[in-house]
């Protein structure tokens, strides 16, 4: 399981354009019934700050996510309203509890 966290901070004027992009990819992959991708996006306090956490698994190596058109077209201009970022890495999940998530070392799922 590959899991990525990713971390930016848009321009206060792109900000609600960027949430309604990232719903959008929500939207998508509940509509297709999208397997094999875990995948959750935080606005932070701020209102300019996002985290996506992202963790596939799929047999093939491949990422359901970036298959969706809404997930294209979150990407198409992510550097035009950024401000910082965006700074992805690869993670090691540790733990989960009720996030839905099921990983190593999980109490629940």
């Amino acid at each position: 399981m590959g899991v990525t966290v990713v971390r930016y901070r848009t321009r206060p004027d792109r900000a609600d354009e960027n949430q309604a992009l990232i719903e959008d990819v929500f939207r998508e992959l509940h509509d297709r019934g999208t397997e094999g991708v875990r995948y959750a996006a935080f606005r932070l306090a701020d209102g300019v700050s996002f985290v996506h956490v992202a963790s596939t698994e799929t047999d093939d190596g491949t990422n359901p996510l970036t298959d969706t058109a809404a997930f294209g077209e979150f990407l198409r201009d992510i550097g035009d309203r950024c401000e910082e970022g965006p700074l992805a890495s690869a993670a090691t999940a540790v733990g989960s509890y009720g996030f839905g998530a099921s990983v190593p070392g999980s109490l629940a799922t």
